[in-house]
């Protein structure tokens, strides 16, 4: 019996992180050939490498090495190389996940071709079109055939939107690692490296073009270590790092509580996201993972997709300001309950059972 051949299409950590579950149930199912592409998008070995060998990713067929550039020509260069494979590969239908520039222009490359596009994480939306993902989340959604949405809010979106077929609440696949290896982020190992002590540092990340890229907005950020106490774990990405040492930013770095580290594997983040008083984000990701971890987290950002962390008052958006950042770390009262939005961990196997009965009344 010919095999279903499904494409995915990574390119950075958050997807990385969405694909590996997809791709275990996808092995698992013997109608299914799954074909893994990797733009190259992150291609930093401290953001790629170290995900495939984490979460048991299988090496991807292709790897584009598109690397890193202005977003208009490294989605040109996506297209290109994408759209030659797929020429050869002639898949079945392709997977895309998440809002990156890589989504995105997967999504193009598949309309274009007349293959069926699956798009993991649907329906999300942050209103606002300067936000580079925001563009990424609408130019997908407008040309997919299936759409896997994780919350609630999701399915509404794009009911407002008049898109109502083939859309399905899925549960947030992110969430299936989380649920499933508990074991995994609830070891301490890597507080003997840091010198730290559970519960007693703040987690934070900073790498959303509009704070690294806005000298203010970056300065701000910074500042809050000056205004806190307790240790600050802040796992840096690397471009976060230039624009640092550009904007002459580098002392705020050397304030005492102020623990500076390169990004982590998928599971010392989550033990530190897990064991920690409070998390510092303006990633959607991270706060996705504070949720989970049931840890209140200060959202250094004007807009998230995860509206529901913040109306059951697990979050809070402060924005890039020193003082609203401070105040929210000081007060902020963990809440009682829960309502577990994101799902069951059990995402990726719906979403294989939709694709296969996709497939098969295609056919």
């Amino acid at each position: 019996m010919k095999k279903h051949k499904i494409m995915t299409v990574v390119g950075a950590r958050p997807q990385f992180i969405k694909a590996a579950p997809l791709s275990i149930t996808l092995s698992q199912t013997p109608d299914c050939e799954e074909v893994m592409v990797h733009t190259g998008q992150h291609y930093d070995a401290l953001l790629s490498d170290i995900f495939f060998k984490e979460l048991d990713l299988p090496q991807p067929k292709y790897n584009l090495e598109t690397g890193s550039g202005r977003a208009v020509a490294q989605m040109a260069n996506i297209l290109t190389k994408l759209d030659a494979i797929i020429e050869i590969e002639k898949p079945d239908m392709v997977v895309v996940f998440g809002d990156t520039n890589s989504t995105a222009a997967a999504a193009i490359v598949a309309a274009k071709n007349h293959i069926p596009l699956a798009h993991v994480e649907a329906g999300l939306r942050e209103w606002n079109k300067s936000v580079p993902e925001e563009i990424n989340k609408l130019l997908t959604d407008a040309v997919t055939d299936i759409y896997f949405c994780p919350t609630k809010t999701g399915v509404l979106n794009l009911k407002n939107a008049g898109i109502r077929k083939n859309v399905y609440l899925t549960g947030d696949i992110g969430i299936d690692l989380l649920a499933n290896n508990q074991a995994k982020y609830t070891q301490i190992d890597i507080f003997k490296k840091l010198d730290i002590q559970p519960h007693e540092y703040y987690f934070m990340t900073c790498h959303r073009a509009a704070n690294t890229d806005n000298p203010d907005r970056l300065k701000q950020i910074l500042e809050v270590a000056s205004h806190i106490d307790m240790p600050i774990i802040f796992t840096i990405h690397p471009r976060t790092q230039s624009r640092i040492e550009t904007f002459g930013y580098s002392h705020f770095l050397e304030k005492k509580t102020l623990k500076v580290i390169n990004p982590l594997g998928f599971w010392d983040t989550q033990a530190l996201i897990h064991h920690s008083k409070r998390v510092l984000t303006d990633s959607g990701g991270v706060v996705k993972e504070a949720y989970f971890h049931k840890v209140p987290c200060v959202i250094m950002d004007t807009q998230i997709e995860w509206i529901e962390a913040i109306e059951e008052g697990w979050a809070q958006l402060t924005g890039a300001n020193t003082d609203a950042i401070v105040q929210a770390v000081h007060s902020f009262d963990t809440p009682s309950a829960s309502s577990n939005f994101l799902g069951d961990g059990k995402a990726a196997g719906r979403i294989v059972k939709v694709i296969l009965d996709f497939l098969k009344k295609k056919k």
